[in-house]
């Protein structure tokens, strides 16, 4: 059996999976199941917890490795599973000798817990990858860590602080994987818009956009993923109104529409900064399209202020929303705050859902008839530039770029002529 790795969570996540599998085959270790785990939420633990369960009865033969964020912050509780060979942390996972050590002297062979102190960590190296394996789009590290201590958060914790990668590293990345026929590349990190903080010069996010663009002229098309709107400069503000190759759609860590909700999380923006951000973005650039996420049921939240975060949607004129419904991560702020009964929550997710199921429909209904340049991820399915999936009812070929006329919509997807 060939190394296989299970993923949870986000892109970075994603990208970090092809970069360990690609070490532990380099490794030539075989019967193994790397499990990337994420912590953002309780949920995401107990999905992994369930995971790891279930593959050792279908691979009773494999041995399985968990890392990730879970297992950086949670090293004992995967280390208690009789299913788990190793545990292996957030930085050491990315060590090609971490990989080669297992080859040499044996899973199981050392302790079963290498988790070190991930606050300790000061820098991000580039892994070279020249591709991702069944993607069409290929994701890069710019960054990882984060600075900041929101009150509901524990991802610091799982990832350390905030590091960026040297903008020329990020540029040979990135040659590299359009050589090799990436058409879309992604930035991704934990924190993107930290980005540069900690190198000589304080470069920002839109210098490295800038200066990627610039440098690799054959990249066709670029995204951004999550970021923070209030450290957004003014260099990535000129780059979204006058660079097509970067795509109109930007996925905001908005969590809440309520300023005093806003407040308690320990986030750096009020409702109006959020608000005028997108307005801003929107005469820059008409055909942008945004996804956001945001937490329903945060400790303290009344009906009067989880309204607030409904109306932010169309205040927003969101698109693409991810809805968590806020549970407690032991040792975050927000545990010991007062809480919001679990019914409450989950209705007001529900309703967060429904609400953004109908920006949505709103937002298909608003692309019939437009000419849209498709980009194929399997063959019946693409996206469009603004990150919309597009239908199509006949064979296309992954990795295309399609010109499309949208023709209809099936209330989830785009549908093609």
């Amino acid at each position: 059996m060939a190394v296989e790795v299970v993923t949870f969570g986000c892109r970075l996540n994603t990208y970090e999976s092809e970069a360990m599998q690609r070490h532990a085959e380099d490794a030539g270790l075989g019967e193994v199941v790397i499990v990337n785990t994420c912590a953002v939420t309780a949920e995401a633990t107990r999905q992994a917890r369930q995971s790891i369960r279930k593959l050792a009865r279908e691979k009773p033969e494999a041995r399985i490795i968990v890392t990730g964020c879970a297992a950086q912050v949670e090293p004992e509780t995967f280390a208690a599973m009789p299913e788990v060979s190793q545990v292996v942390g957030n930085h050491e996972k990315m060590k090609a000798e971490t990989w080669t050590g297992m080859r040499d002297f044996g899973l199981g062979a050392s302790e079963k817990v290498l988790v070190n102190d991930i606050m300790a960590v000061k820098e991000t190296a580039v892994h070279l990858i020249d591709g991702m394996r069944g993607r069409t789009r290929a994701f890069v590290q710019v960054q990882n860590g984060c600075d900041h201590r929101c009150t509901f958060c524990i991802i610091p914790y799982g990832r350390g602080n905030s590091r960026s990668v040297p903008m020329g590293a990020v540029v040979e990345q990135v040659r590299t994987l359009v050589e090799h026929g990436s058409r879309e590349v992604v930035l991704t990190g934990v924190d993107i818009t930290s980005y540069g903080r900690d190198l000589p010069g304080e470069p920002k996010l839109g210098t490295l956009v800038k200066g990627l663009l610039r440098h690799v002229p054959e990249l066709e098309r670029l995204r951004i993923s999550s970021i923070d709107s209030v450290e957004a400069d003014d260099d990535l503000l000129d780059v979204i109104a006058g660079e097509s190759r970067l795509m109109p759609h930007l996925h905001l860590s908005l969590q809440a529409g309520d300023d005093m909700v806003l407040k308690r999380m320990k986030r750096r923006h009020l409702r109006n900064d959020a608000i005028a951000f997108c307005e801003q973005v929107k005469r820059l650039r008409p055909d942008m399209v945004f996804g956001a996420d945001i937490i329903a049921g945060f400790p303290t939240e009344t009906e009067e202020m989880f309204s607030r975060s409904l109306s932010i949607v169309d205040e927003c004129g969101l698109t693409h929303l991810h809805v968590f419904p806020f549970s407690p991560r032991p040792g975050t702020p927000a545990a010991r705050m007062p809480q919001v009964a679990r019914d409450v929550v989950k209705d007001r997710a529900r309703r967060l859902r429904e609400k953004g199921e109908a920006a949505l429909l709103r937002h298909l209904g608003s692309e019939i008839g437009a000419r849209r340049n498709v980009l194929i991820e399997t063959n019946q399915l693409g996206r469009t530039e603004g990150f919309t999936l597009v239908r199509f009812d006949r064979p296309v070929t992954p990795g295309a770029i399609v010109p499309t006329t949208i023709a209809g919509h099936d209330g989830k997807d785009l549908l093609a002529a």
